[in-house]
């Protein structure tokens, strides 16, 4: 009785790790069959485990707030900000637009308060970076660009050593562009958007990043309704952008720890490895941060891990023009395919042969 207990025990543990190798399967299959709408770089202990369209730049989503998350930590260890500040959620509403997020700062408002973070309308600067990456909100990525400086966040891509970057700018105030309050025809508005220059587009971006901070009306005069699909589609298409190659180069910054000062990483820690704070993860990684985005056509995201027997692994894979239904499956995917990537070494083979 005992022996069929213990076999079934083992025949069911079996049966979950078969399930999960398959869902990585599939997506790492999915990577391999679309090689004009996906990239990946992966590398462990610097030696490159797989690679496809690497220097193919892509539309980053919110993977992009990793570089705002770096500013921070420069800036909090540097004492240029005091981290444990606090600021009135009132100031970080400034930047907020329902019903253009999928509900993440209001989500993570309920998270804070649910955890007594909130004292009397406010919350601590860290709180705010944290609510950035972890709940991905716009509006605390916009205001920290705001009280960091646009141009200093900017200067990352050079101080890292980023090869393949277009400029960085808030993500809320680049939907103003796609407004249509006066019934002009799509195709017009978009005709004109695409004639602007990279730098004209921002240009006008960061004006009206500059606005929200003071103007009260602006917020009522925003339109969701304007964004349809073709207008959404033509803001993911012209988001921030990188490659593979380049924010698999942040994350060795990040996993090696030896590029910035210890100050700098501890705030780092705090602000982009919250995967630490699972008690099970603590059992076999030193540690591990990652950030992901998307869009409705968007998938990315970029991981680091340093496992407790001192492996190095870093990750970034991007998806671009991809259906509904492909980026809902893919989704649901990612948590095996990463959690196989970072704990499998028989995958990290499989993905030589996968990805070719």
């Amino acid at each position: 009785m005992k022996r069929k207990y213990l076999l079934s025990i083992i025949f069911t543990f079996w049966i979950i790790n078969m399930q999960a190798q398959t869902v990585a399967d599939s997506l790492a299959n999915f990577i391999a069959a679309n090689k004009n709408r996906a990239s990946i770089y992966f590398t462990k202990n610097d030696t490159v485990l797989a690679h496809q369209n690497e220097n193919v730049m892509m539309p980053l989503a919110s993977t992009v707030k990793i570089l705002v998350a770096i500013e921070f930590a420069k800036q909090a260890a540097n004492k240029v900000i005091n981290e444990n500040d606090f600021v009135a959620l009132s100031e970080l509403n400034r930047y907020y637009l329902p019903n253009t997020d999928g509900n993440a700062h209001p989500n993570w408002i309920v998270y804070e308060k649910s955890r007594k973070h909130i004292v009397k309308d406010s919350i601590a600067l860290i709180n705010v970076a944290r609510g950035m990456i972890m709940f991905s909100s716009n509006a605390n990525t916009e205001f920290l660009m705001e009280i960091l400086g646009l141009d200093n966040v900017k200067n990352n891509i050079q101080l890292i050593g980023l090869q393949n970057h277009s400029p960085i700018y808030p993500l809320v105030a680049s939907l103003f562009m796609y407004q249509n309050p006066k019934g002009k025809s799509e195709n017009s508005i978009l005709k004109g958007i695409k004639k602007l220059s990279a730098e004209e587009y921002c240009r006008f971006i960061y004006d009206m990043h500059k606005a929200l901070a003071y103007d009260t009306v602006l917020k009522l005069k925003f339109r969701p309704q304007d964004l349809t699909m073709k207008m959404q589609k033509a803001w993911s298409d012209r988001l921030p952008a990188s490659t593979t190659k380049d924010y698999v180069h942040i994350c060795r910054i990040l996993n090696n720890r030896q590029f910035f000062d210890s100050g700098t990483y501890k705030i780092l820690s705090d602000v982009l490895e919250t995967l630490m704070e699972n008690t099970s993860n603590k059992q076999w990684l030193k540690h591990a941060g990652a950030k992901g985005g998307s869009t409705a056509w968007v998938l990315t995201k970029a991981i680091y891990a340093t496992t407790k027997i001192g492996d190095k692994i870093e990750m970034a894979y991007f998806f671009n023009d991809l259906t509904q239904e492909e980026n809902s499956k893919l989704q649901k995917w990612m948590n095996e395919f990463e959690l196989a990537i970072l704990s499998k070494p028989n995958f990290r083979e499989k993905m030589k042969t996968i990805i070719k």
